[in-house]
């Protein structure tokens, strides 16, 4: 999986002609969002296929900003403050969190800093559930 931050013009129309150019291409959006920062469109979504994405973005003139790795992980829902909990021991391990969403089977989906540092927190994580 691959986390793709892409720069949107803020203009009704961007985000569906995003999410056509992706549907024509084939290619399914597994989580992210989408947000008006300093009056640029800037989003994050999760891709099976990274690159297939970028590929039919960059072709209708999308402006790909970035292609990160993610570590995806599975919160107990039932049990309050797991987010606070996560990102505890992220910021403990030194490793800042950048971008933090959902994907479509619940899963808690970070952009990190430092994959490796992150990498170890959130094996270290699964294994204590």
């Amino acid at each position: 999986m691959k986390d793709l931050a892409i720069r949107l013009a803020n203009r009704p129309g961007a985000l569906a002609e995003m999410g056509e150019t992706l549907g024509s291409a084939g290619v399914s959006v597994e989580g992210g969002g989408a947000f008006v920062v300093d009056s640029d469109g800037i989003a994050h979504f999760l891709f099976a296929d990274g690159a297939a994405a970028r590929k039919a973005l960059e072709e209708k003139g999308i402006e790909v900003l970035a292609e990160n790795e993610v570590l995806v992980q599975k919160l107990n829902q039932d049990q309050p403050g797991q987010l606070g909990k996560i990102c505890r021991l992220m910021a403990d391990a030194g490793v800042n969190i950048e971008v933090i969403y959902s994907d479509h089977q619940n899963q808690l989906v970070l952009v990190v800093d430092d994959f490796e540092k992150g990498r170890a927190v959130s094996e270290s994580w699964s294994n204590a559930a």
